[in-house]
């Protein structure tokens, strides 16, 4: 860490890989070498996110929380391997601290463009359009997202728009806040700890905006997760599955809706 920053220092723009765990030893020169200083590393953090054979050491379902307090940095997490590679290129070009995590795992098969591009700093990518819920999803929860809404609007006729976040810090406040000022549910989905995760700052900046629009968190529980057969098997066990996401998006929906319908009595 302390080397990234001295050739940083110098004028280069170093990449440091590591995994989303190991970051955590790294802490204090995290902040004081490098965020402090304001110098342009880029840190991919590979790992960020489930890693179930690795087991409980190895989970990278922290980093959001440590790291979204930091003054002057960016995190990003791509939905696809092509996304990814933009973010490389964006964090090249930002000049200051950056922080891209992805999953462990092979990617989604996107294919990959010939030159990258530039992302403009924190705008999210709206996928789908919706007039009842929004979902926000990080990394590799959009495509869990896009299954939700095409089977929300089939099987429950409701319209259900999708937003790949792409970014963590800055959040996109302004596309956030113009949803929720006509959409009644916004739903968070992410690869992390709720607990000071990307859903947390959904809600911090709704409550800062003062705006009353309902929020569903999904993510991981507030424990340490055990070492697992798979991804599969340790989501169906903490309430992670697709089924298990679908439905509590449905019940919300459907509680947020007798809650209104009561309110107009």
């Amino acid at each position: 860490m302390t080397f990234a920053a001295g050739l940083a220092a110098d004028g280069m723009k170093p990449f440091a890989a590591i995994y989303s765990t190991f970051l955590q030893r790294a802490y204090d020169q995290l902040i004081h070498d490098v965020a402090l200083q304001n110098l342009p590393v880029v840190f991919a953090l590979d790992r960020a996110g489930l890693s179930p054979n690795d087991g409980p050491t190895h989970h990278g379902l922290f980093d959001i929380a440590y790291l979204r307090c930091v003054p002057n940095v960016t995190i990003m997490q791509p939905k696809d391997e092509d996304e990814l590679v933009d973010m490389l290129h964006t964090g090249i070009e930002l000049g200051s601290p950056a922080f891209i995590r992805y999953p462990r795992g092979p990617g989604t098969g996107a294919p990959i463009k010939d030159k990258p591009e530039k992302l403009e700093i924190g705008h999210a990518e709206v996928i789908r359009e919706g007039s009842n819920i929004v979902l926000w999803a990080l990394g590799p929860m959009v495509r869990d997202a896009l299954v939700i809404a095409e089977r929300l609007q089939a099987e429950a006729n409701l319209s259900v728009g999708v937003v790949n976040a792409r970014f963590v810090r800055p959040l996109d406040r302004t596309l956030l806040l113009s949803q929720a000022a006509v959409v009644p549910l916004i739903v968070t989905l992410e690869d992390h700890v709720l607990t000071g995760g990307f859903g947390s700052s959904v809600l911090e900046a709704l409550q800062e905006a003062d705006c009353p629009a309902a929020v569903e968190r999904i993510g991981w529980p507030d424990k340490f997760v055990e070492h697992g057969s798979s991804v599969e098997a340790l989501r169906a066990a903490y309430g992670l599955s697709p089924e298990d996401m679908y439905r509590r998006v449905l019940d919300r929906w459907r509680r947020l809706s007798a809650e209104r319908v009561e309110a107009d009595v």
